[in-house]
């Protein structure tokens, strides 16, 4: 299996040398050369990792790490994966946050971590895995890479515009692991990780790898657990899965929809937004544009230019048919702060904002006559939100081992600019430490 960028200016490319890139020297993201159809058919693999091993393994087809791929699902995907029913007939949750730091991301970091320790460096530097984060990727890049032999981690997120609990997440490593506080919002410090990753001079003074959803390390193994549910619900109800997600970079739905694209078993996705709206208004029929982005109580989705929004229209490169099969709608906060409060007794669970939104967006589509099996995608615990949460519902959310754990260590960060040269003053710094 080869790569090729979404805007069409690099040659064919190895798995390993995408992985190793992040992003494509033209700008773009890469994506599969070919789209290979799952062929395990519709019996589910005994374990996650197994499904994960089955649905990769042609990504992985005649590239040096094909031989590490049973190793590397296995250890990504130790994770519990619940399929949980709600209060109401069809209706089910799927929870993503049973990882080390309690969010969905826990299991593409782990992956990507995996896929870089093994990849051969001839040179031997320490390679600096850059990572833009609006809450909870930074914290599980950095739980994947934390002590690794080899790797550096510098974690850029917009300073006041996460938890206080994702706050402490993203600082309370050290080690190989530092984050950054940037003067701005989430889109400024992804623009200065993509504009470092496509600075050929600074790549050549620091080796450099992304870890946002850009990477086809954090992409592709996304696609794992909504196949496993999907096949799973279809072998014990024989019915199809319809999924609601919630979106901010569209990293995660875009991993649903090449599940789906592969020959899984899922049915309709719609995307749950907050108020940035960049997705919403174009699936809505406008021109797509990035938006100035607007802070929000799910604010790991305060994102107002989407990079994956690449990615969705390789897999439908038509406007008009990607409307048609693709559904958007935006939460406001007054929204999102009663689906939390009313969501004990309406559905049986406590949600963070971001699945609130999720639960918000899949009780509209009830009330507009949805049949058939719906999950919403519950992204994140509820306990990394306690400011937010814990007031709607009127008692304490219990915090789960591995994040208590995480809140005892102490926590430091770095501020600095929104700019490009304070993010290289930075990596050479570094790199000029002994």
């Amino acid at each position: 299996m080869r790569y090729v960028s979404t805007r069409g200016g690099v040659a064919q490319t190895p798995l390993a040398d995408a992985l190793a890139a992040g992003l494509a020297s033209d700008g773009g993201l890469f994506v599969p050369a070919r789209l290979p159809r799952w062929t395990g058919g519709d019996a589910p693999p005994e374990t996650l990792a197994g499904t994960g091993l089955r649905l990769l393994a042609p990504f992985f087809e005649g590239d040096i790490l094909a031989d590490a791929l049973p190793a590397i699902c296995a250890e990504a995907f130790a994770i519990p994966l619940p399929l949980v029913p709600l209060h109401g007939e069809g209706d089910f949750v799927l929870e993503l946050f049973h990882g080390p730091t309690a969010a969905f991301k826990d299991f593409g970091a782990r992956f990507l971590a995996g896929c870089l320790q093994r990849l051969p460096r001839a040179d031997g530097r320490e390679v600096t895995i850059l990572v833009a984060t609006s809450g909870d990727t930074g914290a599980a890049v950095a739980g994947a890479f934390h002590r690794r032999p080899g790797f550096r981690v510098l974690i850029l997120y917009p300073d006041g515009r996460v938890s206080p609990r994702q706050a402490h997440g993203l600082e309370a490593w050290g080690d190989n692991v530092e984050a950054l506080r940037v003067a701005g919002s989430f889109d400024d410090c992804q623009r200065m990780v993509k504009a470092a990753l496509g600075d050929a001079a600074l790549r050549a003074r620091h080796p450099l790898a992304a870890a946002n959803s850009i990477s086809l390390g954090r992409w592709l193994p996304q696609a794992v657990y909504y196949a496993d549910a999907a096949l799973r619900h279809r072998a014990a109800s024989g019915r199809t899965l319809n999924l609601v997600i919630p979106t901010g970079n569209l990293g995660n739905a875009m991993a649903a929809l090449l599940a789906r694209a592969m020959g899984m078993p899922i049915g309709e996705v719609v995307l749950a937004s907050n108020a940035n709206r960049a997705l919403p208004d174009f699936l809505a029929g406008a021109d797509y544009a990035p938006q100035p982005t607007v802070a929000t109580l799910a604010n790991a989705m305060d994102v107002g230019a989407p990079s994956n929004i690449e990615r969705l229209r390789w897999l439908e490169p038509d406007d008009a048919a990607l409307r048609a099969d693709l559904r958007a709608q935006a939460v406001a906060d007054d929204a999102i702060r009663a689906t939390i409060g009313a969501a004990a007794s309406r559905h049986g669970i406590v949600p963070c904002p971001h699945t609130a939104c999720a639960l918000h967006v899949l009780e509209r589509l009830r009330a507009d006559g949805a049949t058939g099996d719906w999950a919403a995608v519950a992204t994140a615990h509820p306990a990394k939100f306690e400011g937010t949460v814990e007031p709607l519902v009127g008692h304490a959310v219990e915090v789960p081992d591995a994040l208590a754990h995480l809140l005892a260590r102490p926590a430091r960060a770095r501020r600095i600019e929104a700019t490009d040269a304070a993010l290289h003053g930075v990596l050479d710094l570094a790199g000029a430490t002994p």
